[in-house]
């Protein structure tokens, strides 16, 4: 009887020793990472209604665990567990418990991209934004057009924000959308691009950061080419500063509704009370014109000196610089351009 007792105490403590043996085993494996620190991390997907337990086959098959039985024991262990339904980053490097941790934080914001094109005035984002069901008519402009409740580090014109609002493509959350986020963010693009890079040069170039935006929107709107633009920003600045008109066009465009609107355009164009009318107007308009990309902020920054004074486009759009009045009427002729 007592050898019999005595065997069964051994097979008690050995039982005993194998379950603690997988307890810490599996404690510390359920510490240890998929893979590697400086994993790459990658979106994962919690669905609306999976328990915790049914995200372990998931997070396994994207290589996110281990194993989804190791996973089922630190839930257990762990006790409560709520995860957030929506997509949330995380990365093969991180452990079971930053995993369940970062899967009950908020998710990411189901953001859409929103592009803003180059030359855009203010009234073409905000026709874009209404289009896209992100503001009402006109907010976006009325927004802009108080630049004191906005930041830079350079001083902001007093009346509005045109050409200051860097054209590029935005994330925004439609469902928690505020135009004046949208715009500080423009702003604070439009430093990281320009305006901090240059900021030097700007101070060296004996303009004003203004006369720069001024002349970057025209040049936005008059050469398609932006290797032609820095060519371009040499005539119209020689014009300028000898005191002669630009005979920029697009600028009586500016104030159109419809800026292919050729009626208005052409009746705009006789208008010589007009102060955006380059044609009888001397110096730079009264504004920019729209929104530059940094291309065109460049070559207003730092033009080409040249011997031309004049230029115009042919049917396809191309370049052709001329140094006086005759050579720009023989090349009008040539290309029918009027």
């Amino acid at each position: 009887m007592k050898r019999i007792l005595l065997v069964l105490l051994v097979l008690v403590v050995l039982a005993a020793g194998g379950v603690a043996g997988t307890f810490f085993w599996a404690e510390s494996q359920v510490k240890q990472a998929a893979a590697p620190p400086g994993a790459p991390t990658v979106e994962f997907t919690v669905s609306k209604g999976v328990t915790g337990r049914g995200l372990g086959p998931q997070l396994a098959s994207q290589g996110l665990i281990r194993d989804a039985r190791l996973w089922r024991w630190h839930l257990f262990r762990r006790g409560s567990f709520a995860p957030k339904a929506g997509r949330h980053a995380v990365s093969p490097s991180m452990t079971m418990a930053e995993i369940a941790t970062a899967l009950e934080g908020n998710p990411i914001p189901d953001d859409v991209p929103f592009v803003i094109v180059e030359g855009w005035r203010l009234r073409d984002t905000d026709a874009a934004l209404v289009t896209a069901g992100l503001i009402k008519p006109g907010a976006y402009i009325a927004a802009a057009s108080q630049p004191a409740r906005f930041t830079a580090p350079f001083t902001l014109p007093r009346a509005t924000l045109e050409g200051y609002l860097y054209p590029e493509t935005y994330r925004v959350v439609p469902g928690a959308f505020k135009v004046e986020e949208l715009i500080q963010r423009q702003l604070d693009t439009f430093t990281e691009r320009f305006y901090a890079p240059q900021k030097a040069a700007i101070e060296r170039s004996g303009r004003s950061l203004h006369e720069v935006v001024v002349m970057a929107s025209m040049l936005e709107r008059e050469e398609p080419v932006p290797a032609q633009r820095p060519l371009v920003a040499g005539i119209l600045w020689k014009r300028v500063d000898k005191g002669f008109p630009l005979g920029v066009d697009a600028t009586s465009r500016y104030e159109l509704a419809e800026w292919n609107d050729r009626l208005a355009f052409l009746q705009r164009l006789r208008d010589t009370s007009d102060p955006w009318n380059s044609r009888h107007r001397k110096g730079l308009p009264p504004g920019p014109i729209g929104a530059p990309s940094v291309e065109s902020l460049q070559a207003a920054l730092a033009p080409k000196p040249s011997e031309f004074w004049y230029y115009l486009h042919d049917a396809e759009r191309r370049l052709h610089p001329s140094r006086n009045a005759e050579e720009h009427e023989a090349l009008r002729r040539k290309y029918n351009v009027y």
